[in-house]
């Protein structure tokens, strides 16, 4: 698991993000050049299900690397979410041998859904990676 974006290597060009969730999994890819990400949806799956629609999107998309989301209290303390999404990128480190690269997640759902999105986990995962793009050098 590797942590702020400025250690990216520069070869990792495409990105597909992942916006955790117990019960839906918002998805969306970009790349390094445009530093934009377009959303592809969430997988709606739960435990183990959830790595079928994970590994049928990274054989569609062939990212270079993974971008999670994790969630923090406002005040920047981690909950009971944040270790779930934590162990969610780990788990697709480990399964699929991509780096992952982990991006503070706060208020990225409430931006979603207050842009009308109709997938506001899809919409989230955008939000995420764009962030992350934004913060490559």
């Amino acid at each position: 698991m590797n942590a702020p974006a400025a250690i990216v290597p520069a070869n990792l060009t495409t990105f597909i993000a992942f916006d955790f969730g117990l019960k839906r999994t918002g998805v969306a890819v970009g790349n390094r050049l445009l530093k934009t990400a377009q959303p592809q949806g969430s997988i709606h799956a739960e435990g183990n299900a959830r790595f079928d629609g994970v590994a049928a999107k990274l054989k569609e998309w062939q990212p270079d690397a993974i971008v999670i989301g994790v969630p923090y209290h406002p005040d920047g303390a981690p909950h009971e979410s944040t270790t779930r999404a934590k162990k969610f990128g780990r788990q697709l480190n480990g399964r699929f041998g991509l780096p992952v690269f982990e991006v503070d997640e706060r208020y990225s759902t409430t931006e979603a859904i207050s842009s009308g999105a109709k997938d506001a986990d899809a919409a989230s995962a955008c939000i995420i990676l764009e962030q992350f793009l934004r913060s490559l050098t």
